[in-house]
């Protein structure tokens, strides 16, 4: 793709070209990632100043950069772009460069504060039970078929996104489902993509260190849904809504389009009945009977909505049905590590207090001992929640460690002071050393008990104040479970 810098210029008001007008043949923020005829943006963040590695772009070959500041010079050889707003010119400039590739695919959007990463990969195997290509965008990974490339945001940045999903197009992907997260929705990273069903998960308290509100939080999630009401290139758009969640109807008032609702508690178009969960899956009835791998009444959740996803996609009953059944598990979604103890270790990703309600729920259900739950909060993320994670730890354990999870740049000591200012008068341990916390879980553990290690799920690292160090709750869990074996 190659276009003039004045073809991009023309797309933002106001808009000042210095320099020639040069041919560009790639959009980069990553100085490191430039290539000959780019055009390199100067983004402005908390920590990095993309003006500060204009002369490294350049020497990889940049002819051009964009820019918000309004008297800058380049320097002799470059041209530049002159914006207004370098948001909305990145969400105007990027789509039209890399000629809209979203719209050579169906695309999948799943936004909600938990479930998104199960109900995408719940229906990658849907599509890919159906002899379609399959891309997946979200929090553990980006999916090209079957290659795979590291993700560091569920929801990449414009830049990146379109480059990936024109890459998508170039190799011939058909269908896409991606986690949308609030963050891109607010910051309209997802500019550009023209969704054609959207399913709205949930919504419960988190990321209010950015939203402020809960309101916000609301609105910035029902942009999808604007999003897909609007017309597009494409026809056949829906929505797949969780009725109950308090927050549907909200979100419902958003869909111009055709609807698809889903729930266990209330009237539904999809209603999940006769729901029988135990410790190594679950059975229910959704216009089938499906006899699944997976388990919890969070997971129930997630498969309505992959089916009301699927059926809007016109996926034939049968093929969905044969794909949930065959599907095993996503990695740290509620995700058992199999040894041979007489109790069960479940790492998950719960890092909300909804999400670990759901969790320690789904526990007590299968367990015949004690509950025994090590988490932590994340440094430098809303420390609102911390207290309220900690009360429904100890409402909803037996036992419970609190530890260290992210701390990042924000002292663990003072993370912890805050979930317990929730737990309150429960007797409990805090231990500040992550992997010392899962050592004396595994330790404390008897026949019929249920270990949770919650917070961490996939990542394979913990992010310190000192710098990020390689961190995999269930490679821990392993090395714990030996040595408690060896001392058996």
């Amino acid at each position: 793709m190659i276009k003039k810098l004045s073809e991009l210029a023309l797309l933002i008001p106001d808009a000042k070209i210095i320099g020639d007008d040069v041919q560009i043949s790639g959009i980069e923020h990553d100085s490191r990632k430039v290539t000959a005829k780019n055009i390199f943006v100067c983004m402005e963040g908390a920590h990095v100043d993309g003006h500060n590695f204009i002369s490294q772009a350049a020497d990889k070959g940049a002819v051009a950069v964009l820019t918000a500041r309004k008297n800058f010079m380049p320097p002799e050889n470059i041209s530049a772009i002159i914006v207004p707003d370098m948001l909305n010119a990145l969400a105007v400039i990027v789509p039209y460069f890399y000629d809209y590739p979203a719209r050579a695919m169906r695309v999948v959007g799943v936004t909600g504060t938990n479930g998104k990463t199960t109900t995408t990969y719940l229906l990658r195997e849907i599509f890919k039970s159906a002899g379609l290509k399959v891309g997946l965008i979200g929090t553990i990974q980006i999916l090209i078929d079957d290659e795979k490339f590291p993700n560091p945001n569920t929801t990449p940045n414009v830049i990146d996104l379109q480059h990936i999903f024109a890459e998508m197009r170039d190799k011939k992907i058909q269908v896409v489902v991606m986690e949308v997260s609030s963050h891109a929705l607010a910051e309209n990273r997802v500019a550009g993509v023209e969704f054609d069903t959207a399913i709205f998960t949930n919504l419960t308290q988190d990321h209010l260190d950015f939203h402020g509100t809960m309101e916000n939080y609301l609105r910035a999630k029902a942009k999808l849904f604007d999003m897909i009401s609007r017309r597009g290139t494409k026809q056949n758009k829906t929505a797949v809504i969780n009725i109950d969640d308090v927050a549907g109807e909200k979100i419902l008032k958003h869909c111009l389009c055709k609807k698809i609702s889903y729930g266990v508690k209330n009237p539904a178009d999809l209603q999940a009945v006769d729901v029988n969960i135990r410790a190594d899956g679950m059975k229910l009835h959704c216009l089938m009977d499906l006899s699944l791998n997976i388990t919890g009444l969070f997971n129930v959740y997630n498969v309505l909505a992959a089916i009301g996803a699927a059926l809007a996609e016109n996926i034939r009953p049968d093929i969905i049905k044969l794909a949930l059944e065959n599907f095993k598990s996503v990695p740290g979604r509620f995700e058992r590590i199999f040894a041979d103890v007489p109790f069960t270790v479940i790492v998950d990703y719960a890092h909300t207090p909804d999400g670990v309600k759901n969790v320690l729920e789904t526990a007590r259900q299968i367990a015949t001992g004690k509950i025994i739950t090590v988490f932590g909060c994340g440094g430098d993320r809303d420390n609102k929640k911390r207290p309220i994670m900690g009360k429904l730890a100890a409402e909803l354990s037996d036992v419970v460690i609190a530890t260290s999870d992210n701390p990042r740049t924000e002292d663990p000591e003072k993370i912890l002071d805050d979930i317990e200012a929730g737990i309150g008068d429960k007797i409990h341990e805090r231990i500040v050393d992550r992997r010392t916390a899962i050592f004396r879980a595994i330790e404390l553990a008897a026949a019929g008990d249920v270990v949770l290690i919650l917070g961490k799920g996939h990542e394979n690292y913990q992010i310190l104040n000192t710098g990020t160090i390689h961190f995999d709750d269930r490679e821990v869990a392993n090395e714990a479970i030996t040595e408690v074996k060896s001392h058996g």
